[in-house]
């Protein structure tokens, strides 16, 4: 217990010392720029392959389930299009960029640390923490919505394209599948929803890295702990928000 509560102390030290005031805005605009490459742009492919095929199962298992008469043919659309806008296109995602990018940043910086490489900021009087962590906290917060989008209309797609080519629902009926009754506030809370996962994403496995100690067996560590514990944390706010938002 105590163990617990020095982490989640020294995680939130950790926050203070990230957004402290910026030394040189200008190196840190550059950062940000690199950063939204770096973790937001190298992740289109796998999100929209991803969520391509997503989709895909989602139409042909909704169609495989609803293969009673009784039930309307667009039902496979709008339960392709709900299933992506709710819960694939910002909780699954969040766990594949938990895996990419949260890996990376732990092993980013704790490579620099076991490397001294923060010290030697540190003693040049750089804030390592704002320097190194604010960067990318700020392209992830602002991509991964980004992503999201990308991933509800990957996903819609590829469950119209798996529609059609196996035969389960004519296109007409899958468009008019994913127009009926649309709700636009279940995008807002995708979109929220993202933006939490992304702060927990980065800032979870910052942390990781940030306090590692060792040597290259303590980075490869503290990347597997920043997956396990972002993840379970995504998990974890999945339900409370899923209840603060939609109840």
């Amino acid at each position: 217990m105590i163990k617990f509560l020095t982490l989640v102390g020294n995680y939130f030290i950790l926050l203070k010392k990230v957004f402290s005031k910026p030394e040189k805005p200008s190196v840190y605009y550059k950062q940000t720029m690199r950063e939204l490459v770096f973790l937001g742009l190298n992740s289109v492919g796998i999100i929209a392959i991803i969520s391509f095929f997503m989709g895909a199962v989602i139409t042909l298992q909704t169609a495989y389930n609803t293969e009673n008469p009784i039930y309307p043919k667009y039902l496979i659309g709008l339960g392709c299009r709900d299933s992506m806008i709710l819960e694939f296109s910002s909780t699954i995602s969040a766990l594949i960029l938990a895996g990419k990018i949260g890996s990376n940043i732990a092993s980013e910086i704790g490579t620099m640390r076991v490397t001294e490489q923060i010290d030697a900021l540190e003693i040049m009087g750089v804030n390592s923490a704002s320097y190194l962590i604010l960067p990318k906290l700020v392209a992830t917060i602002i991509f991964n919505p980004i992503l999201t989008l990308l991933a509800i209309a990957v996903g819609i797609t590829g469950g119209g394209l798996a529609g059609w080519f196996s035969g389960v629902v004519t296109p007409e009926s899958y468009i008019y599948g994913i127009q009926y009754e649309f709700i636009p506030y279940y995008i807002t809370y995708s979109e929220i929803k993202t933006v939490f996962f992304a702060f927990i994403i980065t800032s979870i496995s910052a942390f990781q890295g940030y306090y590692v100690e060792g040597g290259s067996l303590e980075v490869g560590k503290a990347s597997t702990k920043a997956v396990v514990y972002s993840s379970l944390l995504i998990l974890l706010f999945n339900v409370i928000l899923t209840q603060l938002l939609l109840s």
